[in-house]
């Protein structure tokens, strides 16, 4: 109950960090359906491949990599198109994105201290276990023990949960970027997609499957991505009236 207790403050915390629809995202229900097809159908593919040849353990592994990699990715992503879509933009419009990057950059610092709070917790929560344990665990100070570790490990945990609630809607929206510009979360998840893949590519390969199916596996994810990033481009621009230099 307690640990519930613990989930439930910080899954409120990151909800208020990192809205699911923030300021300046657009939300095109056609769009989200088609992102939500898009993505159950690459599981049941990556389900269905694995059952056919194997290879449960390598996509363990890059499951593992891409939960750690994709924020970073994405982040790096966000940055570098909200610098190139300031720099197109008209001068008017340039004062207005000042305030929406410091109010951006705040949020990007809750997320990047999240992950640097994280080994930190976790190296002082052995620490503070190992000084206040008691050699041996008896019924006398067994109650003591249990206690003492829910409490020493309950900040460890309470940041995994933030950055496990954080982390879809901070990378989906562009950590909170996209009052910047409405195209700036559809343009950030084409270029990480792109961008994770090469880096996976060039560290473990191709997946275990024949070179046919394997590489339309690589690009299939990223591929899908584009096009509906760029589908939802095209309907801000011809439904919302989005402006390149708005």
């Amino acid at each position: 109950m307690l640990f519930y207790q613990v989930a439930r403050s910080a899954r409120r915390v990151a909800r208020r960090s990192f809205p699911r629809h923030p300021q300046g995202r657009i939300t095109d229900d056609a769009v989200l359906r088609a992102q939500r097809i898009r993505a159950w159908v690459a599981v049941a593919a990556s389900g269905g491949l694995l059952a056919v040849y194997g290879g449960v353990s390598d996509a363990f592994n890059q499951f593992l990599q891409r939960l750690y990699l994709a924020p970073w990715l994405a982040l790096a992503s966000a940055v570098l198109v909200a610098a190139a879509l300031y720099g197109i933009a008209t001068r008017q419009r340039r004062l207005l994105m000042r305030t929406h990057f410091r109010n951006g950059g705040l949020t990007v610092l809750k997320y990047v201290g999240a992950w640097l709070l994280l080994p930190a917790l976790f190296v002082g929560s052995l620490m503070a276990l190992s000084s206040v344990m008691p050699q041996t665990v008896t019924e006398d100070n067994l109650l003591f023990v249990y206690l003492a570790a829910i409490a020493i490990w309950a900040p460890f945990w309470w940041i995994v949960y933030f950055l496990c609630f954080a982390s879809g809607p901070a990378v989906r929206n562009a950590f909170s970027l996209s009052a910047l510009h409405p195209a700036l979360p559809a343009l950030t998840t084409s270029i990480a997609v792109w961008v994770f893949a090469l880096v996976s590519q060039s560290a473990g390969g191709l997946p275990p499957f024949p070179r046919p199916v394997a590489i339309s596996a690589v690009l299939g994810g990223p591929v899908t991505v584009s096009i509906l990033a760029w589908w939802e481009i095209y309907r801000l621009r011809h439904r919302h009236g989005m402006r390149w230099r708005r």
